[in-house]
């Protein structure tokens, strides 16, 4: 039998595809992977009939039609960002893509690029591919005065004249981590003066809680100029199925960008762009109000789990909470992730597969973006424990 030599031997299938996988099979709730059990907006769906019937059924723009683009950049003007619909906004099949679009865009074989774990699993193996190397650095565990965070002197230590980019997560997935100004003058004091870029994974930006602000790199005058910032659709509008993210980049990163998505994908459905524009323009305040909701799952959730053998600090964002097994077992995240799965039937994700060296985190990470029911009846199980 021919066996071809691999690119990426490493890399298995991912713990998402894994683990629901096995929730299936053993009807187990899934608060796994992160994805809604609840349907998009009624009038999204309609719009989306309204699409194919109205003719959007052949290739779009490459960049994004026209109408989306415009809607996206005056979204990001209400939040006081400038963005030029034409040549800063870059429509990409969800935001899987816009990261290892721009990944393959900036980075070369021999470079590094510097990730914080635990970190989304998207990231490495596209910088892999790129015959680069990344550097891990562990984000900074809570305390009982703050959460998850850099620690950026050991960012500044890791910078070297290979490294090429930076790779940020705010809201972060998996552990809610949400950046401050503070944050984003510390990373510019660190890459000016240097050819370094920031590619900004912001899929979450709309589900920042207890008054928390959405820092972007597009608030930052300095980081914007050399900044990707990269958005989901499928977050914001309980839509994961629809694929649909979006780059906002200065114009010189977003042809370089461009470069490589019109090879990767060329184009994203026609009809779901024109839906979202038009849902876009009729809903103006759905965005705005998903802070609330999510913060009301998450809130109703951990309010189930008073009394569990569980402990938490609230997630500051994105809509996974946390929780603290250490005082149930010492068990490895992924041993214990299992035994929840098959004796308690509630699927959840081990932390250690975010992270080049696993330190022993004693975490599950939990979807809270369910029906209230579901959320019932995995919080009756997890209470049993």
């Amino acid at each position: 039998m021919f066996v071809p030599s691999s690119k990426l031997p490493q890399v298995g299938t991912t713990i998402f595809t894994v683990v629901s996988q096995r929730a299936r099979e053993l009807g187990a709730i899934n608060l796994a992977q992160g994805f809604p059990d609840y349907e998009p907006p009624q009038l999204l769906r309609s719009l989306l009939a309204r699409a194919v019937e109205s003719g959007a059924n052949q290739y779009a723009p490459m960049g994004g039609t026209e109408a989306l683009r415009e809607q996206i950049a005056g979204a990001a003007r209400a939040r006081g960002w400038t963005v030029n619909p034409a040549d800063e906004v870059t429509v990409t099949l969800g935001a899987t893509e816009a990261l290892f679009s721009s990944i393959h865009a900036l980075v070369q074989a021999g470079d590094e690029v510097i990730v914080f774990d635990p970190a989304y699993d998207s990231y490495e193996p596209a910088i892999t591919l790129c015959g680069a190397r990344t550097v891990h650095i562990p984000l900074m565990q809570p305390d009982s005065s703050v959460g998850w965070h850099i620690d950026w002197q050991r960012v500044r230590e890791a910078i070297n004249a290979r490294t090429r980019m930076i790779i940020i997560n705010s809201p972060n997935n998996p552990t809610g981590a949400v950046l401050q100004r503070d944050d984003l003058e510390q990373l510019a004091a660190l890459v000016r003066d240097t050819q370094i870029v920031v590619l900004s994974d912001e899929v979450y930006a709309n589900m920042i809680f207890d008054g928390g602000q959405h820092c972007s790199m597009q608030i930052h005058p300095e980081l914007r100029e050399r900044s990707i910032s990269v958005f989901s659709f499928g977050k914001m509008l309980h839509a994961t199925g629809w694929r649909v993210g979006y780059a906002l980049a200065p114009a010189a990163l977003t042809r370089e960008l461009r470069k490589v998505h019109q090879f990767n994908t060329f184009s994203i459905a026609h009809p779901l762009q024109w839906a979202i524009a038009e849902f876009l323009k009729a809903a103006p305040g759905h965005a705005a109000e998903l802070s609330a909701f999510y913060q009301a799952r998450r809130d109703f959730f951990l309010g189930l789990l008073q009394g569990s053998r569980f402990s938490w600090q609230p997630t500051a964002g994105s809509f996974f909470q946390l929780l603290d097994y250490s005082a149930i077992s010492d068990e490895p995240d992924n041993e214990f992730a299992e035994r929840l799965l098959r004796e308690h039937g509630v699927a959840s994700i081990p932390l250690s597969p975010f992270c080049a060296r696993p330190p022993g985190y004693r975490y599950l990470r939990f979807c809270f973006a369910k029906r209230e029911e579901t959320l019932v009846s995995a919080a009756e199980r997890l209470c049993r424990i």
